[in-house]
């Protein structure tokens, strides 16, 4: 058995291990004080594993999204959230456009209401 994490490390929370051959760009979607909040860009090299959220999760949905070198989206789901080319940290989902930012389809992740969970980006994603 693969254990994600070492015992130098700091124990992550919510984790993203990338199990393609290629770099990913990652962005993470999640309830902050009440309100829907926005993060990224975390790079995954291929076959590598990425801390993304460090506290104990509290929400049972975590929303991700992720897209290749070239800004393709790879990984997308059902939840408009927003964004931005560059690194950002967005309040709110609403009128992504009309606020500046791009809307992109988060894929919603049951967490199943545990406080660790290891996501794994396989070439067989939705």
């Amino acid at each position: 058995m693969l254990s994600v994490l070492s015992c130098g490390q700091a124990r992550a929370e919510f984790t993203v291990c990338n199990q393609t051959l290629d770099v990913v760009n990652l962005a993470v979607g999640q309830k902050v004080d009440n309100a829907d909040q926005t993060d990224g860009w975390w790079t995954i090299g291929a076959n590598q594993c990425v801390n993304v959220i460090r506290e104990e999760l509290t929400n049972r949905y975590i929303y991700i999204y992720a897209t290749d070198v070239f800004g393709h989206a790879i990984l997308t789901g059902a939840t408009e959230m927003c964004i931005e080319r560059r690194r950002f940290s967005i309040r709110g989902i609403d009128e992504c456009w009309q606020r500046g930012h791009i809307a992109a389809q988060f894929l919603e992740v049951d967490t199943l209401e545990q406080v660790r969970w290891t996501f794994f980006l396989t070439g067989s994603n939705p």
